[in-house]
């Protein structure tokens, strides 16, 4: 086996000898009939070949990455051309000005980590865009959330009662993921009867085909923009998929503030 490894190597540095340019293909075959060449490598220097590999795996991670960037600002450039189109109507429960200029629709689901990031994210919003900025919750309840889509019936239903109650029982649910997450609905109805919602009507409302039909209606209208992980927002129709810090909001809402 050394033999034929050394005769191995002795064709690859006759190669490199003799051609500024080695054939691709020969040092391939040469490699693939005899893979003791590079093991051999590997196990002379383990530590090199871990640092090799390891830079040659960021270098692909940041140029990756960078791409990205690129595809998304290609993207958000095209939708402030011609944003996306959400069905906003105004029997929804809505956060802040009613008519305020900026509309950011969320869509979201009270059981995700990440969705109780974004809620704070938009805490900051309302309170630093008073007035400018309204947000309208939107359902994408994940099916490894087996609790998100009975919060998002509760939370419609209690909206049927009072958008005021409604924001309330949001506010409290993502205030305290755990408690739901250990308490499960017993926790749901805690924080309604909490809110001051009519339990006698909540009980009916929870099974009132118009809640299903609102959280079916943003589910289809989350997937028809591609939107398959939680949270995701279109801030005047320019869509962020992901908890994205307060900063990347403001850009968007300020530059859709300077253009009114």
């Amino acid at each position: 086996m050394k033999k034929r490894a050394l005769l191995v190597f002795g064709f690859v540095v006759a190669i490199l000898a003799f051609s500024c340019t080695p054939s691709p293909s020969a040092l391939k075959k040469a490699v693939e009939n005899n893979p003791d060449i590079v093991f051999g490598a590997i196990e002379k220097n383990p530590q090199k070949f871990i640092e090799v590999v390891n830079t040659a795996a960021r270098a692909a991670q940041k140029k990756g990455r960078q791409a990205e960037l690129e595809a998304e600002k290609k993207r958000t450039e095209e939708e402030f051309k011609n944003p996306k189109k959400p069905d906003i109507q105004d029997s929804r429960v809505i956060f802040g000005t009613k008519n305020a200029p900026i509309t950011i629709v969320e869509y979201s689901d009270f059981q995700c980590p990440y969705c109780a990031r974004g809620y704070q994210v938009m805490k900051r919003v309302l309170k630093e865009y008073k007035g400018k900025v309204r947000v309208i919750y939107k359902h994408l309840p994940l099916d490894f959330h087996p609790l998100a889509e009975p919060a998002a019936r509760y939370f419609e239903a209690i909206g049927l009662q009072s958008p005021q109650k409604a924001e309330k029982f949001h506010d409290a649910v993502f205030d305290d993921q755990q408690s739901l997450n250990k308490e499960k609905e017993g926790f749901l109805k805690k924080i309604a009867r909490k809110v001051g919602a009519n339990m006698d009507r909540l009980k009916k409302d929870l099974k009132n085909a118009a809640v299903k039909k609102i959280i079916d209606a943003d589910m289809a209208e989350a997937k028809k923009f591609e939107f398959s992980g939680t949270p995701a927002f279109l801030v005047n129709g320019v869509s962020l998929k992901g908890a994205y810090p307060f900063e990347e909001f403001k850009k968007i809402i300020d530059r859709h503030l300077d253009k009114k």
